[in-house]
């Protein structure tokens, strides 16, 4: 299987720019996989099609602000990305740019606050010295981290509706450097009628890493090296997956990320779902059985993405493929700030 069977193309004009006027207003295309079926919705319609007693996993996982911009102390600017907070006071991150970048010098972020490179690691990250409480610094200055596709012009590059609408509206957990943005269409209002309807909700926790954009190079999709990303599992959580998966009830995965962590789970454990904390590196492509997750929630991806691959393992290459070309002709708004399908 090639890396080429898994494109497409995509007038630029459909990749979303800004996220949608309200969260729940975004379209949602509905993919029914035993009968062939596509009908078109808006989000709020998520109500009418998730069942009573059914499972819904979610990703608590919350976005850092880790785009910082600092000066050498030759007044060259300096952007700071941060990727990885390696012990209390040194980070993984990409120094932008590369040129003249050197282990010991000082980049200043303000008049209080500066960073030190450490050293290059060999695959071009950095590791950086910075202050004792380096998380509320980051919380001050920091931006959040676009994807690369969100192209607006300088003046407009970061604006404040960023900090809330690229993160769900239950992320807990600090340590994404991108959104998991199926769950960004979730409000708390939808959570509420979810639950009033007798949806059940489990969390997990899988930390985006910017891995997620990186594109497959290679030709043959078994040749392609998975990036790695943190999870982690609750007792709590194993528990109510297991109880459903014993009783045969639904579980609805929100996003790639929850669904590779299940099938990490379960794949290292025998089909089992165990509480557990790791590193996820699952490939997930067409062929692949799945373990856990019976439909999903996910939005629109990159054409050659791992995510594109994902999604057509679970729903059928030939009926992805076939509703993309329907969302391209119907004008959905694709990647992190576009609609969504519902596939099930």
């Amino acid at each position: 299987m090639r890396v080429n069977d898994f494109d497409y193309k995509l007038p630029p004009d459909l990749i979303a720019q800004h996220p949608s006027q309200k969260r729940e207003a975004s379209r949602m295309m509905i993919l029914n996989r035993m009968k062939g079926e596509i009908k078109h919705k808006y989000f709020y319609n998520i109500i009418d099609y998730l069942r009573p007693d059914d499972l819904l996993i979610i990703n608590n996982t919350q976005v850092i602000p880790a785009r910082l911009f600092g000066k050498k102390e030759t007044g060259a600017n300096i952007e700071i990305f941060l990727i990885q907070q390696i012990d209390n006071t040194i980070w993984q991150c990409l120094l932008r740019p590369q040129k003249r970048i050197r282990a010991g010098i000082k980049i200043i972020i303000n008049d209080e606050h500066f960073v030190e490179v450490l050293e290059r690691e060999p695959d071009g990250k950095w590791l950086i010295q910075t202050p004792e409480q380096f998380d509320k610094i980051i919380y001050q200055l920091g931006n959040m981290p676009l994807p690369p596709y969100i192209k607006r012009d300088r003046k407009n590059k970061f604006e404040p509706e960023d900090r809330q609408r690229y993160q769900t509206v239950y992320a807990s957990i600090p340590g994404a450097v991108a959104a998991p943005t199926a769950g960004l269409h979730f409000t708390p209002e939808i959570m509420t009628l979810l639950k009033e309807k007798g949806v059940h909700i489990a969390e997990l926790t899988l930390h985006v890493g910017m891995g997620t954009f990186k594109p497959v190079k290679c030709d043959s999709i078994k040749n392609h090296v998975m990036h790695k990303e943190y999870y982690h599992l609750s007792e709590e959580a194993a528990r109510q997956i297991n109880s459903y998966k014993a009783e045969k009830k639904r579980i609805v995965a929100v996003g790639t990320t929850s669904i590779r962590t299940l099938e990490t789970i379960a794949s290292e454990n025998n089909g089992k779902i165990i509480p557990a904390s790791g590193w996820s590196q699952i490939f997930i492509y067409p062929g692949y059985q799945f373990k856990v997750v019976d439909s999903c929630i996910t939005n629109f991806h990159l054409p050659r993405s791992t995510l594109i691959m994902l999604v057509s393992a679970f729903a059928g290459k030939d009926f992805i493929f076939k509703a993309y070309n329907e969302a391209i002709q119907e004008k959905y708004r694709f990647y992190s700030y576009g609609d969504c399908m519902f596939i099930q």
